[in-house]
């Protein structure tokens, strides 16, 4: 099995270019960013914390967190309600990070992750693929853009969605994710020595996904 990790910062465009490559490509996609928000969702119903590690590790137990394709899209699911809407909101963001520091929940999806890359050719995306979850992968891309640039593009698919999202708002929570990230004791957001660095500040999407698929003709992928 081929897996391609793709890491980088919120709002990097890392979900929506691999996707797109991976339906190029015909390889499983897998949002472990999604994984994290449906967490923090159900921490959230739960009445726990997002930082309340006494609470929330004994809550996993049981907890079915999963991803279903249906019409050729990604779909998350706990148990069998359908989150993937309920997961895409500022809120659900900063949950993502919160939880994501906790070693129980990370440990949690560790082995979800590695268990479909064991089985499938897969593009997965996120924060620590390349240095944690699959530090062998055959392709490590580190994608990345200015907080400015990540904050417009959030911006843009806040208004898409009919909500009312003031930009500078955006970029404090961007700046503010990028800290947690980069700052938590466990598998902070990092760049793999071996990852190849893409800057997408001044790229359009078209021209995001031709550059990770220039990398990967170039490893003989595609």
């Amino acid at each position: 099995m081929i897996a391609i990790a793709i890491d980088g910062p919120a709002g990097a465009g890392k979900s929506t270019i691999a996707r797109h490559v991976a339906g190029k490509l015909g390889y499983i996609y897998v949002d472990t960013g999604a994984l994290y928000r449906a967490i923090g969702l159900y921490a959230s119903r739960m009445g726990i914390p997002w930082d309340n590690e006494a609470l929330l590790a004994p809550a996993l137990t049981g907890l079915k967190i999963g991803l279903r394709y249906q019409d050729g899209s990604q779909r998350v699911f706990i148990g069998d309600e359908n989150v993937s809407e309920a997961i895409r909101s500022p809120e659900m963001s900063r949950a993502a990070s919160a939880v994501s520091a906790l070693p129980p929940v990370r440990a949690f999806l560790l082995e979800l992750q590695r268990d479909m890359a064991r089985h499938n050719n897969v593009i997965m995306d996120g924060r620590d693929i390349g240095t944690v979850v699959l530090p062998g992968a055959q392709v490590k891309i580190f994608l990345t853009a200015s907080p400015e640039a990540r904050a417009e593009r959030r911006y843009r698919e806040h208004l898409k969605k009919g909500e009312d999202v003031p930009y500078e708002t955006v970029l404090e929570d961007m700046r503010q994710r990028d800290y947690n990230d980069t700052h938590r004791e466990i598998a902070p957001l990092r760049q793999a020595e071996d990852a190849i660095l893409l800057d997408t500040s001044h790229c359009k999407l078209e021209e995001s996904i031709a550059l990770v698929l220039d990398v990967l003709g170039k490893r003989g992928i595609g």
